[in-house]
């Protein structure tokens, strides 16, 4: 007979917090969201922590090298996907811990041929309004000019005007070396009062672009993320079949932490695959696992060797494993139950092993239920997606700009390598979907309000940190009438620019 759970499973959005005491000192300011990563054992340090409790989704649509970096910038890791190759996974890995605060590599680039008409669909889809000239169109392109929205008007230009006819040539340019420091450089772009300055080597071709808003922005984060040799901290994703070749080219470029992206974690193919790094690395590579609902699932790869545990199955906004196989628990029971017995493994062994919640945040307030929980950190598919460093095409759809979306479950994404079911190189059905989710500007601003509202939260239950909060938190079920109570009610509301949207 069929094991049964004696409650339902329950979602975040079932839940409220119920204030505690807040003493003078409980201010936002105050509060650290700093949180360990990886496992540790009791009286030590993790070997990894982020400054705040977000992590990105090892998925196509959302984790590339540029959302790496925007969210090591805010105190973050960004698992970049791994269904792609194992070189391009590497290279992307690799620009994370290149990247140089300041120095970007130009990633809109034309031709001299290109037309308006394509440099507004380029201006369009990236929001980005400098473009360099190369002769190839590449990044590292000999530089023939640069265009700017300054050089064309676009009322009194046909839109097959070619580019070369409006930019501005490399001899009217101020450059500089591809070695001047970025102080110099700021200086450069000061003193002439420029928005931009290109870095060329002795062949004239692009080498960086500096940018008089990168300096302000790096100026302002203070909690950006990064390793021993000041380089920003990355993670990646690997899979349980070809993990033998990966794994040593993403430790070769430089990832700070792995993450299996599976569909369900409780399998013989997890343990397999890190039991493999453990035998060739020992403790130095960082291995997370996943993802599980239930405290046997926990227990299974806890003993396994994982470094972090993953926590969902079917909660995401683009899965569908729950309709198409009836797999799956509501995300809040499930990261309750699991949070349980991590602090029960920790009391047995003395190993303090974070969970990740994955999946089923809606709401800002979803992220500091999950917290409250017991998640030691938070990873987001959707919510990352929306923003202008997602690596996805930014579209108009019915007047309204949307970010493209879609499952590594889906057809689109073709990620075979996450179902641990033989040795078949197609997805027999799909687990995800391919859709749009509104676009939301940048990461930082948005980031920016949903911390805040973490950090109020912390304040009003009198915490001043992650552990502190899930000690005092207390959590109330509520009924469906509640749920309708607790937003705007019984009142009609002006049309305003955010009801209007």
């Amino acid at each position: 007979m069929a094991y049964y759970f004696s409650e339902p499973s329950h979602t975040f959005n079932e839940y409220l917090l119920v204030p505690g005491y807040s003493s003078a000192e409980c201010m936002p300011a105050n509060v650290s969201l700093r949180t360990p990563i990886v496992k540790y054992k009791k009286g030590e340090e993790s070997a990894l922590y982020a400054n705040i409790p977000m992590v990105s989704a090892i998925m196509q649509a959302v984790s590339d090298d540029r959302m790496a970096i925007a969210l090591a910038q805010e105190g973050g890791i960004s698992f970049i996907f791994g269904s792609q190759s194992i070189e391009s996974e590497a290279a992307m890995v690799s620009r994370v811990k290149n990247y140089k605060a300041g120095f970007i590599v130009s990633d809109s680039n034309v031709k001299p041929d290109t037309t308006l008409e394509e440099v507004l669909k380029l201006k369009e889809r990236t929001g980005h309004s400098t473009m360099a000239v190369t002769d190839d169109g590449t990044a590292n392109g000999k530089l023939l000019g640069i265009v700017t929205s300054r050089d064309y008007r676009v009322s009194r230009m046909e839109r097959s005007v070619k580019v070369e006819e409006f930019m501005t040539p490399f001899d009217k340019l101020i450059t500089a070396p591809a070695d001047t420091s970025l102080k110099i450089a700021n200086d450069i772009i000061w003193d002439n009062k420029l928005n931009s300055l290109p870095l060329v080597d002795d062949k004239q071709h692009l080498v960086y672009m500096v940018f008089r808003k990168d300096y302000d922005s790096h100026k302002a984060n203070s909690l950006e993320l990064l390793d021993e040799h000041k380089r920003y901290v990355v993670g990646a994703g690997i899979n349980t079949r070809d993990y033998a070749e990966r794994v040593p080219a993403l430790v070769e470029a430089g990832a700070d932490v792995l993450c299996i992206d599976s569909s369900e974690g409780f399998s013989e193919w997890q343990s397999r695959t890190l039991e493999w790094v453990r035998t060739k690395y020992k403790d130095t590579v960082k291995v997370g696992a996943g993802n599980v609902v239930d405290r046997e699932g926990f227990r299974f790869l806890a003993e396994a060797g994982a470094d972090f545990i993953k926590v969902g199955i079917g909660g995401g906004s683009i899965c569908i494993t729950r309709e198409q196989k009836g797999i799956g628990r509501g995300q809040a029971t499930a990261l309750i139950e699991v949070a349980a017995a991590r602090d029960e493994y920790f009391e047995e062994t003395g190993i303090y092993i974070p969970i990740c919640s994955d999946g089923g945040i809606v709401h800002d307030y979803h992220c500091t239920l999950a917290l409250a929980m017991g998640a030691d950190f938070l990873m987001l598919g959707r919510y990352f997606s929306r923003f202008d460093e997602s690596p996805t095409n930014k579209v108009n759809i019915n007047g309204s700009y949307m970010k493209e979306y879609w499952g590594e479950g889906s057809a689109r994404a073709r990620n075979w390598q996450r179902y641990d079911m033989g040795g078949d190189k197609k997805l027999s059905f799909e687990e995800g979907v391919d859709s749009y989710v509104p676009y939301a500007g940048s990461l930082k601003d948005n980031l920016g309000l949903t911390l805040s509202k973490v950090r109020s939260t912390m304040c009003n239950c009198g915490s001043l940190s992650i552990p502190e909060f899930q000690k005092k938190a207390k959590i109330t079920l509520v009924s469906a009438t509640s749920i309708v109570e607790g937003g705007a009610h019984d009142v009609v509301l002006k049309e305003t620019s955010s009801t209007s949207k």
